[in-house]
């Protein structure tokens, strides 16, 4: 009967040669990850020396290929190769592509660049990416999508057999109480921008428009991102509905190089949605139609060059009309949170989710909707705990 083959990447008896004064040579037969087997041989100044060498060279083997990426590509090259592939599939949005492009200048390649595809072991990366989470749990969470994703092509192309990335531990994002605005919180903020965009007469600066108000009216009126609100657009708007509704189908985006554009789609299938408007909303549109400007974009809320508006100056404008106030903690996603946080309480979870465009009421309930302070009343309930149950008197000490 034939001897059975070796099975994949391991070999068999190691053999010593002495090949001069302090000169040994250890020699193996490997099969290689291609299915040949073929000798592998090592030196060193004495036997065991040699044998180490060998099995460290074993242990580092691959078989000959003519692919660019091999164990003993560098992380920073196989980085970029892997922005090309997923660039040229053109399935990714841009701003997905700068974000882990920024991941991997920021992070991963001025600590990792320097490593070959086989150094990157579960250990190594462990330790890079929870030493990341100490400060910065979501960028962690990031790089290890980008290095997940880098070798997964390595191991596509036979460089490695698994990829480290699965084995590393789980990084656990702090749960960040959600907090949402009260009546008190909403009027503090109204007055807030109201000071803001009537400052003091003689002070210098540009005149503020009447937009940073209406945006957060909008924004408290639907749930919706900010991106999304400045992405609206006049043709979204239906006034002539018995419920007048808006439709929410694109938002803002910055891609590096190309600058803010409207991007035709939402963050995802169940962002796009029609809402109905509330009638707080209505009436600050139908005042915006009457002074509105005409801009190429269709924008409800242009910029004064009819360009769309960028998200970050809406921020900045907010930052500065919070400025002098106790609302620090307060930023535009926190009207998101307070538009769920009360559709909750006076309708259900699924209709917040619905009206946040989340495709599940798990993401509503954990990170968008306030947890009550109070219990619900359930004292006479718990009475029962505190009675003698054969007199139905209450029990005492």
């Amino acid at each position: 009967m034939a001897r059975p083959p070796l099975p994949v990447g391991t070999w068999g008896t190691i053999r010593t040669e002495k090949l001069g004064p302090n000169r040994y040579c250890a020699r193996a037969r490997f099969r290689d990850y291609d299915g040949k087997t073929r000798d592998v041989e090592a030196t060193g100044a004495t036997g065991p020396a040699a044998v180490r060498a060998l099995k460290e060279k074993l242990r580092d083997r691959v078989a000959p290929n003519d692919d660019e990426i091999t164990r003993e590509t560098h992380l920073s090259t196989l980085a970029d190769l892997w922005i090309d592939e997923i660039t040229a599939e053109d399935r990714l949005a841009p701003q997905t592509i700068d974000r882990y492009q920024k991941s991997l200048r920021t992070m991963i390649v001025p600590t990792l660049g320097n490593l070959r595809v086989r150094e990157a072991t579960v250990g190594r990366l462990d330790r890079f990416l929870r030493e990341i989470a100490k400060n910065h749990p979501a960028s962690a969470k990031g790089a290890k999508v980008v290095l997940g994703q880098m070798l997964a092509l390595a191991v596509r192309h036979g460089a490695l057999t698994t990829n480290p990335v699965r084995d590393t531990s789980r990084l656990r994002r702090p749960r960040r109480k959600v907090t949402a605005l009260t009546g008190d919180h909403l009027q503090a903020v109204r007055t807030a921008i109201r000071e803001w965009q009537h400052p003091v007469p003689g002070k210098p600066g540009p005149r503020h428009t009447g937009d940073l108000a209406d945006i957060v009216d909008l924004m408290l009126a639907t749930g919706a991102r900010i991106g999304e609100i400045l992405a609206l657009r006049w043709a979204d708007l239906d006034l002539a509905n018995s419920r007048p509704t808006l439709t929410i189908s694109g938002t803002i985006v910055y891609v590096k190089g190309k600058g803010f554009f409207r991007q035709e789609w939402t963050k995802s299938d169940a962002g796009y949605r029609t809402v109905v408007l509330p009638r707080f909303a209505i009436s600050m549109l139908l005042g915006r139609t009457v002074d509105a400007a005409d801009n190429h974009n269709d924008a409800i809320f242009p910029s004064r060059r009819g360009t769309w508006l960028s998200p970050n100056n809406v921020r900045r404008q907010w930052r500065h009309a919070r400025a002098d106030s106790d609302l620090e903690w307060v930023t535009p996603h926190t009207f998101r949170k307070t538009v769920a946080t009360l559709i909750d309480k006076e309708a259900d979870t699924k209709s917040a989710a619905a009206q946040l465009g989340h495709a599940s009421e798990e993401i509503t309930t954990t990170y968008y909707i306030a947890k009550p302070a109070l219990a619900p009343d359930v004292s006479d309930i718990l009475q029962q705990l505190g009675t003698d149950q054969s007199t139905g008197e209450p029990v005492r000490p």
